[in-house]
């Protein structure tokens, strides 16, 4: 046996261990798409016969509607305020990545350059803040952002909330970053005459695409995603957001499973639209070979 079949055969079980879980993570999603594509609103794909054939518990398995259909999907946009919800999400997720990313990379910046008093008393703080779960903040934030502020079923609200909330990740991760570029691109900067906010805008951002974009994807997904302070904070049915909306679809006295998962492919393309956007800045290495050794 060659040395090329051999490697083959030690690689096969770890092939087969990533196939398997491969189909074990697309089940889902592949039920889901299904059932929105079915038309129905029910769970059930296919009905199992009294006597069934191996090919009916395939299918009975295998979520694969009778025929298919896009009336969830007409359905969801325009019998229900779902196109509203859908544009509360972005406009909230919008204006978190907007703040959050100009937040974070100002103060990671000024963390990562800068020395001043309580430089390390903030960094610390930041990073002990994100050791508690996020439900534990909810009471102080409904106290602050609906009875102190007045700020309930609006979109400033949640957007405050969303910015700071995901700040402390994001300066940590931009902090560590800006560590890694060179001094002397900064100092040659300012030699040639540049102003702190030209080496700021024109070489430390550019060279820091990568966790801009992080930053950019962390706090849009924020603002896009979260459901336990949107459902606390939005007391208003046009004020939801999408995934909020969502659970209307599924409840105590009827089960709109049809609708709920037309609604969640909606709101996940977005998320994936973004991410394929900026897979090409989540490469590392800019920096390489920029000043001479």
């Amino acid at each position: 046996m060659s040395i090329k079949s051999s490697e083959r055969v030690s690689q096969l079980p770890i092939q087969i261990f990533l196939i398997v879980f491969t189909i074990l993570t697309l089940y889902p999603i592949l039920w889901v798409f299904c059932i929105a594509l079915s038309g129905e609103q029910s769970l059930a794909i296919a009905e199992v016969p009294s006597n069934p054939t191996v090919l009916d518990r395939l299918r009975a398995i295998l979520p694969w509607p009778e025929q298919f259909s896009w009336d969830n999907f007409r359905s969801v946009m325009t019998e229900q305020p779902f196109g509203r919800w859908v544009l509360n999400s972005a406009v909230v997720a919008g204006a978190t990545t907007i703040a959050g990313v100009f937040l974070a990379t100002t103060a990671g910046y000024a963390f990562s350059r800068f020395r001043f008093p309580g430089r390390r008393t903030g960094l610390m703080s930041f990073l002990v803040s994100q050791m508690f779960p996020g439900t534990l903040m909810l009471i102080p934030l409904y106290i602050i952002v609906v009875q102190w502020l007045g700020l309930g079923s609006t979109w400033i609200g949640l957007i405050l909330v969303y910015a700071t909330t995901s700040i402390p990740f994001c300066v940590w991760m931009l902090k560590g970053y800006f560590d890694t570029i060179p001094l002397e691109l900064e100092e040659s900067a300012r030699i040639d005459g540049a102003t702190p906010l030209q080496i700021f805008t024109r070489i430390i951002l550019p060279l820091a695409k990568p966790a801009v974009a992080v930053t950019a994807l962390f706090s849009f997904m924020t603002g896009w995603n979260e459901f336990i302070l949107a459902a606390t904070f939005m007391d208003e049915e046009l004020m939801y957001t999408a995934p909020v909306g969502l659970r209307f679809f599924v409840g105590g006295y009827s089960q709109q499973w049809g609708y709920f998962a037309a609604g969640s492919i909606i709101v996940s393309i977005p998320v994936v639209l973004l991410f394929l956007f900026l897979q090409k800045y989540l490469v590392s290495g800019l920096t390489a070979g920029a000043v001479k050794g």
